[in-house]
């Protein structure tokens, strides 16, 4: 659908039926089923894609499903694993589990560009409601505006921060790296209850020559301890050493953070909805978000088309149908 164009102000405004703020895969997802429905829709970004952005790129079984992904077709990398290497403490497992890995720099651009959506490189800064219209900047303008923006999602801030603060306590931060890397072993590893690591870190390889490392933990009770993440992700990167599992890379980690799920209240305010990491969905148990992303812009979607109310029922909030913190117990109880 051709965007149509109103003058405001001297300015001539592009009018879409939805502008989602937010080009990953929360954003993208939504995007495909508005488009498909033949809505006029445009997504508005920052960055440039394909983008880098950390991420362990980890997928579930119901991602490829949900997203309807042929694996078959699909022309970036895409490795399976049909179980998982858990380590707690001096205790090594293997938990049967069928799992994917993908690279984001690739995945978030497919998604993107298989959306029908009409993209553009921008900022959102200023949004302003008007009746039951939004304008985004003087640029754009829409009856449905989605946000999409992760922790720092412009329409999170503009009209949910007050409905929905922040779970403090449910704050997530990362240490990772991706990077070419011709790897020896082909499992996923998981590592749980490290000394003073309140989460966990994992070893993520990637199809044709790639590899994810990284930690992972809760941001208040790392502040209270007596050991940073940068510790930690020292002490983590020896180990990969001592085990043989990556040899002579030059880390030079990055961070991020986002939130877990909490007892949020209010997806939707009108006609504006946030999904994916604005809202705060990443799970309890793995702290994966791309999962939670992907359904919730499809049930905004849902909403926006008049097919289902838009709220979190029923969305699961663990990755695994055996959530890892019961098995961490357990060995921490009888290891």
């Amino acid at each position: 659908m051709v965007p149509r164009r109103h003058l405001r102000r001297g300015r001539f405004l592009k009018s879409y039926d939805v502008v989602i703020a937010g080009a990953g895969p929360a954003g993208s997802a939504c995007a495909a089923e508005l488009a498909g429905a033949g809505l006029g829709v445009a997504i508005l970004d920052r960055e440039t894609f394909p983008r880098t952005k950390l991420c362990a790129g980890w997928i579930t079984p119901k991602v490829v499903r949900d997203l309807g992904l042929d694996i078959e077709a699909y022309p970036h990398r895409f490795n399976t694993f049909d179980h998982l290497v858990i380590h707690i403490r001096s205790l090594k497992f293997r938990v049967k589990s069928v799992q994917h890995s993908i690279r984001r720099y690739e995945f978030d651009d497919y998604l993107l560009h298989r959306s029908g959506a009409e993209f553009h490189h921008h900022n959102v800064r200023a949004i302003t409601r008007h009746g039951e219209m939004f304008e985004i900047d003087g640029r754009f303008r829409c009856r449905y505006l989605v946000g999409a923006g992760g922790t720092r999602c412009p329409v999170y801030r503009e009209f949910f921060r007050q409905l929905n603060p922040r779970a403090r306590d449910l704050q997530i931060v990362t240490l990772e790296q991706e990077f070419p890397y011709d790897w020896d072993d082909p499992d996923c590893h998981l590592w749980f209850l490290r000394p003073g690591l309140p989460g966990y870190s994992w070893y993520v390889p990637k199809a044709d020559g790639y590899m994810n490392c990284g930690i992972g933990g809760l941001a208040t009770r790392l502040n209270a301890g007596d050991r940073d993440i940068r510790w930690h992700w020292e002490d983590f990167v020896a180990q990969l050493s001592r085990l043989g599992l990556v040899r002579n890379v030059r880390f030079k980690p990055k961070g991020y953070s986002y939130y877990l799920r909490h007892g949020v209240e209010r997806v939707r305010s009108g006609n504006a909805f946030i999904i994916g990491d604005a809202v705060g969905l990443a799970t309890r148990d793995l702290a994966e978000g791309i999962g939670p992303a992907i359904e919730s812009g499809q049930r905004a979607a849902g909403a926006i088309l008049g097919r289902q109310d838009y709220d979190l029922k029923g969305m699961a909030a663990n990755t695994m149908s055996a959530p890892l913190p019961q098995i961490a117990i357990a060995a921490r109880r009888f290891g």
